[in-house]
């Protein structure tokens, strides 16, 4: 053996020194025990996590570009809910469960408030750079944003709010004094998370259904001319006079984001303009033309819930070892929330996603839950990671696979690459001879 391969035997030299000072040799194999203990005991990282918030970020690709080609699986125009609906609580309930898988053990509560503000403030900025408006996206080459007209909120502001509320509870709320030994004991440490979620529920609900929505008004721009400066406006009133309406024209969701955040910093495309009544090229109601943001200040609300109980699901892979232990007990917890989801439902609260109602709420956090369920049988249980493999990878950068992808930011560097005109680029030779053929 070389030198490197030296392994003195107890009681030879090499050993000399532990044996003259028996506290030193003591501090030393206790040290070893403990690091042993460390290795063996350190969890991998949970692979279906990876999984599912890979695909995810698949479906929303898949959605996003095939929604024009097969509007099936696009957003619902109002009530009822199609693929895309299911994306946005997906990502809420994942952020839920990993929050917390990352706060197992908080050492320090302010450190921890603190760094979790730090990265929803990020993930705020990022969203109003990606969403607000500075990029022009297809076909347009050119970029800046009138901040008087720029978006507030968007998909990452919404996980953003849904993040920074179910963290606090994390750190803050969960009762580290109770041991959770028994089923009891368990869930006992975090029924003030559950305290939230019905406030959160309540304060939603006496909201929308609560607040008088006046008549109001908006303006559209009509184009006089070929240059911006001869364009006008012309003043639409929108007639409400109503309370706990949930149509698309007179809800107090659109009423507190255009009081709060102004009408001019609202998305300017929603999707009820893809209904019958505004597809009619003739008497188009005056609203149809109006912005609404699907990721306003009221919903966000709701989304705050999909996070909390995504909480809970992680709750379960970190107090429960048994992979059995722990799909029964997100299975019990799935099926009364989708009960209770879909007996809203009925009851009247419609299945909404642009308005992010209760009942829309319950019901696609429940299909998080079984989703996730049976990524975890797949890929942990039975560990089929052949399968998930591209999805797992896709999960571990998913962030910037946003930004490129579904933001629109490759194509953007893509279609700026041009010969000799702008339109004479790859992006555009794609959408006129496939998309649009």
């Amino acid at each position: 053996m070389g030198d490197g391969d030296y392994h003195p035997l107890p009681g030879g030299s090499g050993d000399a020194e532990s044996a003259a000072d028996p506290a030193t040799r003591a501090q030393k194999d206790a040290a070893a025990v403990a690091s042993t203990r460390t290795s063996v005991t350190r969890r991998p990282r949970l692979a279906s996590l990876d999984a599912f918030r890979g695909l995810s970020i698949a479906l929303m690709i898949f959605v996003d570009y095939a929604g024009s080609i097969l509007p099936v699986v696009a957003h619902s125009a109002w009530n009822g809910l199609r693929l895309a609906d299911y994306v946005m609580p997906f990502f809420l309930f994942i952020a839920g469960v990993s929050l917390s898988l990352v706060h197992k053990r908080i050492p320090n509560k302010t450190e921890a408030t603190q760094k979790a503000i730090l990265r929803a403030i990020k993930l705020v900025f990022l969203g109003i750079l990606l969403q607000g408006g500075y990029f022009h996206g297809l076909n347009d080459l050119t970029y800046g944003v009138d901040v008087k007209k720029i978006r507030w909120f968007g998909i990452l502001q919404r996980i953003a709010i849904g993040y920074i509320i179910a963290a606090l509870c994390e750190i803050w709320l969960s009762r580290s004094e109770i041991a959770a030994s028994s089923e009891i004991q368990f869930h006992k440490k975090y029924y003030f998370h559950w305290a939230v979620i019905l406030l959160l529920c309540g304060t939603y609900l006496g909201l929308l259904y609560g607040l008088y929505v006046p008549d109001w008004q908006f303006k559209v721009e009509k184009s006089s001319g070929s240059t911006i400066s001869n364009a006008t406006f012309v003043l639409e009133t929108v007639k409400c006079g109503v309370r706990g309406n949930v149509g698309p024209a007179c809800n107090s969701a659109g009423l507190l984001d255009r009081s709060i955040l102004g009408i001019e910093h609202l998305y300017k495309k929603p999707v009820y303009m893809n209904l019958k009544e505004c597809q009619n090229s003739e008497n188009v109601p005056s609203w149809c033309l109006a912005p609404f943001d699907p990721e306003g200040i009221l919903g966000s609300l709701m989304a705050a819930v999909t996070c909390i109980i995504g909480l809970q699901y992680g709750h379960i892979l970190v107090h429960f070892e048994e992979h059995r232990d722990r799909l029964l007990r997100m299975l019990y917890l799935s099926f009364p929330i989708l009960a209770f989801g879909l007996l809203l439902s009925f009851l009247g609260i419609p299945l909404n996603k642009s308005l992010y109602t209760t009942s829309y709420t319950l019901v696609t956090t429940a299909t998080a839950g079984f989703s996730f369920c049976l990524m975890y049988l797949l890929v942990d249980v039975y560990a089929q990671r052949w399968m998930s493999y591209v999805f797992e990878l896709i999960g571990r950068h998913s962030l910037t696979i946003f930004i490129l992808i579904p933001s629109n930011i490759a194509i953007i560097i893509i279609q700026g690459f041009y010969w000799k005109e702008p339109k004479n680029n790859i992006v555009h030779w794609i959408v006129t001879s496939v998309v649009h053929k």
